[in-house]
């Protein structure tokens, strides 16, 4: 007997990849919902209709108005970007979250963790995805869906297949690639999520869910290849450090060194489903690799997916926190050019910047600094962007982040890695009949060393700014 609809749901992780489609999916069956966000204004600028309350799951105090009057709760939640002790954080986020829960009531906490056995000598982060369900069962019934790799456009497994694919003719194969996978498609991910709404109330556990297909990561990628009409040579290397795999799939995907070396961590242990118990619970019949990959490249060919796992703030790694640090003055370099064009048409090449579009002038001194930021540990500038036109609050834009955009003004703030904190804005002014194009670069530095790194920069950043800000107001007058 399934469970009468849910009266209150709250949602966590609503701006990552999975968390914001299902935002969607719940909206669109009229549930109550809530949706829990450290930053609303990101998730606000995706979602203007949406309920977000603010609140952190390490910071328990935030939670308990969060889960006031809620009788089910997604939590999407987890620090695999962040810099060390993530399994740590994700113990300690559970556990607040998991006794907020059973303060308020909570029915019931759904919880999406990972396939793998406990006898397959565990990478960290998989112990640390199943460790994190065993807590929450500890406070509230959990349903926990695990699952492996999602196919889907956006998705980080999805773009790292189609990144090694399209840019490596030669393919590298480290032994990771032969491990077998149960890949799942997005939309049947779904499904279960949102089925898992209904189950009986005594129905709780863990459920193992997958794509009807187990293959390995190779086969995924020679499936892509074969659908892209590409050709594509597979060269074995049966010895490759984890190390040098993170920095290889940093190189020529969008994952950086800190996720890659995690993830290929997990790539070792084979992640497919060994107990059927979801097949008598769920009405699902889950579409196999091919199926899922071809929905995946009919959307990545759209060039706009719904949502990318950069999307969440936990793609950078964990927030930085500046309690107690004291900034050195702020460092300002501003320019600005006249230009005989509209405010509109000034405005169109700072829209487009990074990504595919690059940055105007030397391009080539931003990858540099991108692989250098990369071989530290940092975002590297892989990320791209979301849309080569459109820009909203929270999205990536290479090693930056979206934190203000309008019509006529964009405020980017870094995510590299640097001593201090960085951003970059462009304003656009009509006076009379010209446009002035204003460029500033801000700087807070930390102590010394963040004095030092600017001024050692400072005649690069001077070069590249000044030639930057030329060939944008270029761009503007030949819109």
């Amino acid at each position: 007997m399934a469970s009468p609809s849910p009266q209150h749901v709250l949602l966590t992780g609503a701006t990552g990849y999975i968390g914001g489609r299902l935002l969607q999916q719940l909206q669109r069956r009229k549930i109550k919902l809530s949706c829990l966000a450290r930053q609303p204004e990101n998730l606000l600028s995706r979602h203007p209709n949406a309920h977000v309350i603010k609140g952190d799951v390490l910071e328990p105090e935030s939670l308990l108005q969060a889960l006031s009057g809620v009788d089910t709760a997604y939590y999407l939640v987890h620090s695999m970007g962040a810099k060390k002790d993530f399994e740590r954080l994700d113990a300690q986020a559970a556990e607040n979250f998991g006794q907020a829960a059973q303060s308020a009531g909570v029915r019931r906490i759904i919880y999406l963790g990972g396939l793998g056995k406990d006898e397959q000598n565990l990478s960290p982060h998989l112990r640390s995805r199943q460790h994190v369900g065993q807590v929450l069962s500890g406070y509230v019934p959990v349903v926990e869906l695990r699952t492996s790799i999602v196919i889907g456009s956006g998705s980080l497994s999805f773009e790292m297949i189609r990144s090694l694919t399209e840019r490596l003719p030669l393919m590298i194969t480290p032994r990771w690639v032969h491990v077998k996978t149960q890949p799942i498609a997005i939309s049947d991910l779904l499904e279960y999520l949102i089925q898992a709404l209904y189950l009986p109330p005594a129905c709780s556990g863990i459920f193992e869910i997958g794509g009807a297909d187990q293959v390995s990561y190779g086969d995924l990628m020679w499936e892509y290849a074969q659908q892209r009409g590409l050709k594509r040579y597979k060269i074995p290397v049966p010895v490759i450090t984890p190390h040098l795999s993170s920095l290889w799939l940093g190189l020529v995907t969008p994952v950086y060194a800190r996720i890659g070396r995690k993830l290929v961590d997990s790539l070792n242990n084979p992640t497919v489903i060994t107990d059927h118990t979801a097949d008598s619970w769920f009405d699902i019949e889950p579409m196999g690799m091919q199926k899922a990959m071809s929905l995946a490249l009919k959307n990545e060919e759209q060039d706009l997916a719904a949502t990318r796992w950069s999307d969440a703030l936990s793609s950078s790694g964990s927030l930085p926190v500046w309690g107690g640090i004291r900034f050195g003055n702020r460092l300002i370099d501003m320019r600005s050019r006249d230009i005989n064009t509209t405010a509109d048409k000034a405005f169109a090449p700072i829209r487009r910047i990074g990504g595919r579009t690059g940055w105007y002038y030397a391009t080539w001194l931003w990858k540099l600094r991108g692989f250098l930021d990369l071989l530290v540990g940092g975002v590297g500038v892989r990320r791209g962007r979301r849309h080569p036109e459109k820009l909203r609050v929270g999205d990536t834009v290479d090693w930056w982040r979206v934190e203000a955009v309008s019509e006529r003004r964009l405020l980017l703030r870094a995510e590299m890695k640097l001593p201090g904190r960085a951003w970059l804005e462009f304003n656009v002014t009509s006076k009379d009949e010209k446009t002035l194009i204003q460029q500033t670069a801000i700087f807070d530095p930390i102590g010394l060393g963040g004095l030092l790194y600017w001024y050692s920069v400072y005649p690069l950043h001077a070069l590249v700014f000044r030639g930057m800000l030329r060939e944008i107001a270029r761009a503007a007058e030949q819109e």
